[in-house]
């Protein structure tokens, strides 16, 4: 497919709403729930598999004429073993702390069947432009998803937001810790274990799926036909 064919409004969309790989496909669940406990952490593996996603689609675009449908799955997980790879060497050299706290769930994202989904559905059969929009939307959606997890645990778990960011960032963002709900806060615990993980994925779904379902009912009723005017009943029995 041309990149002057595709619709980049919509991928945008299908990416970062219509079909969100974290809460409507349901996929790459098991890093979202098992180090999303802060801020910090839901964006070092957000960001870490944006990269290894960007990668993979541009590097599936550009040789997708040339690999055939024998080697097609296998070189595509290699080229995303690569990139996951590159991505963990760079933690390990600039974010070394960070990278223990993520510990396997980075180079798990070998495993992530979104970044292969999309090599596969998508960068397979468009161009380098097209699959890199794809990509970006694909895991900003993802990481935006990660983030909303990540603070919503941790502000009810430890009533803090941001701790922990120099982690990622470096010493300019070692005071942007912020204290919602002050020292007394004795933390609720269940939000940050694996229980709250789940709940609160599923208050992020149930409200995504609450916003569809006005947009849904909205469309419908623009869509209905209004009656204008005013109609008679004849003796005859007919309107009109």
């Amino acid at each position: 497919m041309s990149d002057k064919t595709v619709n980049y409004a919509d991928i945008s969309k299908n990416g970062l709403w219509t079909n969100n790989p974290a809460l409507v496909q349901l996929l790459g669940l098991c890093p979202l729930l098992a180090v999303t406990g802060s801020v910090v952490n839901a964006l070092g593996l957000g960001l870490a598999t944006l990269l290894v996603l960007l990668g993979s689609n541009i590097s599936v675009s550009l040789i997708r004429h040339a690999v055939s449908d024998a080697v097609r799955l296998p070189a595509f997980v290699m080229i995303i073993a690569s990139f996951t790879t590159a991505t963990e060497l760079l933690m390990q050299a600039f974010t070394y702390e960070l990278y223990q706290i993520l510990g396997i769930f980075i180079p798990l994202i070998v495993t992530n069947c979104t970044i292969l989904g999309r090599a596969d559905a998508f960068a397979s059969k468009n161009g380098v432009l097209a699959s890199t929009v794809d990509a970006i939307m694909m895991g900003l959606g993802f990481l935006i998803v990660l983030l909303l997890l990540g603070a919503a645990r941790e502000l009810l778990g430890s009533g803090t937001l941001f701790a922990g960011m120099d982690l990622l960032l470096g010493p300019l963002a070692a005071d942007w810790e912020i204290s919602v709900f002050g020292q007394e806060y004795p933390g609720l615990l269940v939000a940050l274990l694996p229980p709250g993980a789940f709940i609160v994925t599923g208050f992020l779904i149930a409200a995504k799926n609450a916003v569809d379902h006005y947009q849904q009912e909205k469309a419908k009723a623009k869509q209905a036909p209004k009656t204008t005017g005013s109609r008679r009943v004849r003796t005859t029995g007919h309107i009109s």
